[in-house]
C-alpha cells in the first residue's frame, strides 16, 4: 500500500486584471510577513490591532519604524484614540511592535514593526477578552 498523499491537479491562476498587478515601482518598504497569517497571529489581534499593525507596516522605514503620533494614526485609520491606544497596548504585549518615545515621558515616539518572534502566539487572555468587550461596547454606546 502505497503511502504517498494524493495531490490535488494544480489549478491554472487566472488574473482577472492584467493590466493592474502590483509591482513595488522602488519602494523596498510596506511589506507585511505572511507568517502573521500562516503562524496564527492574525486570531489573536482585533481587527484595530490589525489595522494598527498593517498602517505602521505600511508607513515604517527600512528598519520597520515609524514616527506617526497617536492622533495621526487614528485619523489615518477611522478609529478613536482609545481604540488605536488599546491596538497598540496588545502589539506590544505581543511582541509585535516596539516603542520608544520621542522623549521621556512623551505619550508618541518611534514605533518599530518587529520581526515575527519565534514563540506561537497565545490566545488571548480573559482580561484581554474583558478589555477588547468593553472598548467594543464603548463604541456601539
Amino acid at each position: 500500500m502505497s503511502h504517498h498523499r494524493h495531490r490535488r491537479p494544480a489549478i491554472e491562476v487566472v488574473v482577472p486584471r492584467p493590466d493592474r498587478v502590483r509591482t513595488l515601482q522602488g519602494i523596498a518598504f510596506g511589506w507585511i510577513d505572511s507568517g502573521l497569517q500562516h503562524r496564527g497571529w492574525l486570531r489573536v489581534l482585533s481587527p484595530h490591532a490589525i489595522a494598527v499593525y498593517s498602517f505602521l507596516c505600511l508607513v515604517g522605514d527600512r528598519s520597520g519604524v515609524s514616527f506617526y503620533r497617536r492622533d495621526r494614526i487614528a485619523r489615518e485609520l477611522g478609529l478613536g484614540d482609545r481604540e488605536v491606544i488599546d491596538a497598540l497596548t496588545r502589539l506590544r504585549e505581543l511582541d509585535l511592535v516596539a516603542f520608544r518615545p520621542f522623549r521621556p515621558g512623551a505619550i508618541d515616539g518611534f514605533h518599530q514593526v518587529l520581526s515575527l518572534p519565534d514563540t506561537e502566539p497565545s490566545p488571548l487572555l480573559p482580561q484581554q477578552l474583558i478589555s477588547d468587550l468593553a472598548a467594543q461596547l464603548r463604541t456601539d454606546a
